[in-house]
């Protein structure tokens, strides 16, 4: 809860507006504001010992902290959370939903925070924006990502690829940086943001065994295994100076793949040291998604942007039957209660365009071998193929619907031959990034061609990391929906545009 507090009231505590001296306490993470609605939003930050990572981690530290929010950069006025205790049962993190915000407006925050409430610190001042809502037609932007491979980047991809080389490397992907010079509003992220599985022992293995010494990296352990090494994940990426810098200026909004929740393709029944719970207890305390206070809290849900966009945020782990089912009908991905739950929004929305955010493809292709997700024939093919069914039938393709997808490590635009399109949101590490699979090719999904393809990276030499941007106005008062990929450095490398429908009611 919110809490309007005069300055005056302060006078007991002593606040410092720097980052306090060496070996006291740091945000070695940043700051982050995540799930924006139009009234409410959920920020966080971490307490820890350095501002640097030490050995591969960033150890955490004790203490209290709230944070101030305010309309005006001067924090004239300001709003304070209560103060939250940051703990080793909880990584250390602050989290905090804060409610009873105003539609359509950009809020700075800061975190007040120290080892007790007689001498609290000041982080640098961070925004974002509030959702305009279904009155507004403001416009939207965001950019949204997969594949944040930080093994890959820093130490090279095993026999396949050095790792990154540029005078930069010290700060951080560079397409943070692309993005941060778009200046979007909001960022998405649809999963894979950490590899559990990376450095992975048997490749790691083959690259030794053909002789390319691959870089073991900053920890021996290869996979991990417990929930020491799940945190670590997070604290070596979210330290980087990109992320925080990037993260200071935008709203974020998370999903979970495979990588960041158990290992490569994994499904809930498989056996592995780190459990379908702990897999999922994990991205809800690194990530600001749902409520910390609601622990029933579900993963998958829907955002009203503005007037004209409306997304909905699939949950493709927690719910699905395993891998190595027979397909067909009683096979499930999503599962029956968050399919209902689709369906139902779906058919209540009146937003001009409607984008469905899945953490993997639901047109491809992909490889054939694969069993892991609504491509795969041996995998929820047929959920899928009826699902779109159902779309077709309820007249979703006279409705600007369009499918938003993570996973694939290459960039695409594609058509379902039921004629709904789909953009794969490609790799952010260059050093993750593939050639993608052409329709037709007998080792995709599509051996028979069906998929009509508008763009791909389906050579290696066209396969680069980076992401999707996309954006949502208004032209002459008709509804405009841009649709656009970028590089890692920030070269536009294609451009669609999509009018709203005539007979979209």
């Amino acid at each position: 809860m919110l809490k309007p507090i005069l300055r005056t009231l302060l006078i007991t505590t002593v606040l410092v507006s720097c980052q306090p001296k060496v070996n006291d306490i740091y945000l070695g993470q940043g700051i982050m504001a995540g799930e924006a609605t139009s009234t409410a939003v959920i920020l966080q930050s971490r307490l820890t010992v350095s501002d640097t990572l030490i050995n591969g981690d960033l150890t955490g530290k004790e203490g209290i902290a709230r944070f101030e929010i305010a309309t005006e950069a001067t924090f004239d006025n300001p709003m304070y959370s209560d103060f939250e205790e940051a703990r080793a049962a909880n990584d250390f993190i602050i989290k905090k939903k804060i409610e009873g915000l105003e539609p359509g407006t950009k809020y700075y925050y800061r975190l007040q925070f120290g080892t007790d409430k007689n001498a609290l610190f000041e982080s640098e001042t961070a925004s974002f924006k509030t959702l305009p809502g279904p009155n507004s037609s403001t416009e939207v932007s965001m950019v949204v990502v997969t594949g944040m491979n930080y093994y890959h980047f820093y130490f090279g991809k095993y026999e396949e690829a050095n790792a990154y080389s540029g005078d930069d490397k010290s700060q951080g992907y560079p397409a943070l940086k692309a993005i941060k010079d778009l200046n979007p509003d909001y960022f998405i992220g649809t999963g894979d943001n950490v590899y559990f599985d990376h450095p992975y022992k048997k490749n790691f293995d083959r690259a030794v065994k053909a002789g390319k010494n691959p870089n073991p990296g900053r920890y021996q352990g290869m996979e991990v295994v417990d929930e020491a090494g799940m945190r670590r994940k997070y604290h070596e990426q979210f330290a980087q100076p990109r992320f925080r810098e990037l993260f200071s200026s935008v709203g974020t909004y998370w999903e979970k793949d495979d990588h960041d929740y158990r290992f490569n393709d994994a499904d809930p029944y498989q056996k592995f040291p780190i459990s379908h719970e702990l897999g999922i207890k994990n991205f809800k305390e690194q990530l600001p998604v749902v409520d910390p206070d609601d622990i029933n809290a579900k993963t998958y849900r829907t955002h009203r942007m503005n007037q004209d966009l409306q997304i909905w945020m699939l949950e493709g782990r927690d719910y699905r039957s395993p891998n190595n089912m027979k397909d067909g009908p009683d096979k499930t991905l999503l599962g029956t209660e968050q399919l209902d739950w689709l369906k139902q929004t779906l058919l209540e929305s009146d937003a001009s365009f409607k984008l469905l955010i899945s953490p993997t493809p639901m047109v491809g292709p992909d490889d054939a071998y694969k069993t892991d997700n609504h491509v795969n024939h041996e995998g929820f093919r047929h959920e899928g193929e009826a699902l779109f069914q159902w779309l077709v039938d309820n007249d979703f393709l006279e409705k600007n619907l369009y499918i938003v997808c993570g996973d694939r490590h290459w960039q695409y635009h594609a058509m379902h031959p039921s004629g709904i399109e789909e953009f794969s949101t490609g790799a952010l590490v260059d050093n993750n990034s593939r050639a993608g699979r052409l329709a037709g090719d007998p080792d995709s999904t599509d051996p028979d061609g069906l998929i009509k393809q508008f763009y791909i990276q389906g050579d290696a030499e066209a396969a680069s990391g980076g992401f999707l941007s996309v954006t949502v106005n208004r032209e002459k008062s008709t509804p405009i929906a841009s649709f656009q990929y970028y590089d890692e450095k920030g070269n536009l490398l294609y451009e669609t545009k999509k009018e709203q429908q005539l007979n979209n009611k």
